[in-house]
């Protein structure tokens, strides 16, 4: 196997990280009377939704039973805003074709919940393109650990050094350079700047339009 392909979700397929942000905003601030700024909660979004709830509460305020109810409270009010404009980013649907006319093995690490991963998957048809998904429900510690994008490899059955990771944010990139993968930056919802200290980055675009891509396919 030449190479492989890890797609992050959220911010990498489709552009909906402002819409996860209102959706967080709204449960910690209106239901959970977090009192946060709309720059704290931007902050805060990173990992699995139990993690980000321990991160702002801390360990054992919520059981486990609550924290479920309010991650799939909160995919709900997400989904239900960004249905309207569920799309893959610009080129991406041609980018996902190519690749797969190549044969290049292509795998989701998500910390999404599977109720979000389905969502995305199945709403905009795509599932074909991937040989596996590993999400929220599959490891035990979201990224920035690197056991998502090191079990997307192992069931791809390829080498880390092989696989081109495709994040939106640095704690993604962190993640794949935890697992000894490059990284590509897809610039949906952070600068490049804020990856600046993150060495495993070979190309960043706004798109997948961008002729830079091509040299992935060489």
């Amino acid at each position: 196997m030449k190479k492989a392909f890890l797609f992050d979700l959220n911010g990498t397929v489709i552009d909906d990280m402002e819409f996860h942000a209102k959706a967080w905003y709204d449960i910690l601030n209106n239901d959970l009377n977090a009192n946060l700024t709309w720059e704290q909660v931007k902050k805060e979004m990173y990992g699995k939704n139990d993690e980000l709830l321990v991160r702002i509460f801390g360990e054992g305020h919520f059981s486990n039973e609550k924290m479920k109810e309010l991650s799939v409270e909160k995919e709900r009010r997400y989904q239900k805003t960004y249905l309207p404009h569920l799309q893959l980013i610009k080129g991406l649907g041609s980018f996902f074709e190519k690749a797969h006319q190549l044969n290049i093995p292509m795998a989701i690490g998500s910390a999404a919940i599977p109720f979000n991963v389905n969502f995305v998957l199945d709403g905009l048809h795509i599932r074909k393109y991937f040989s596996t998904v590993v999400s929220a429900d599959d490891v035990l510690i979201s990224k920035p650990h690197p056991e998502t994008f090191i079990k997307c490899a192992e069931q791809l059955q390829a080498k880390a050094e092989d696989c081109i990771v495709f994040e939106d944010s640095p704690k993604g990139v962190e993640a794949a350079l935890k697992a000894g993968m490059k990284a590509v930056v897809i610039k949906t919802y952070h600068t490049i700047e804020e990856f600046a200290h993150l060495p495993n980055v070979i190309l960043s675009v706004d798109d997948y339009i961008d002729p830079k891509l091509e040299m992935l396919f060489l």
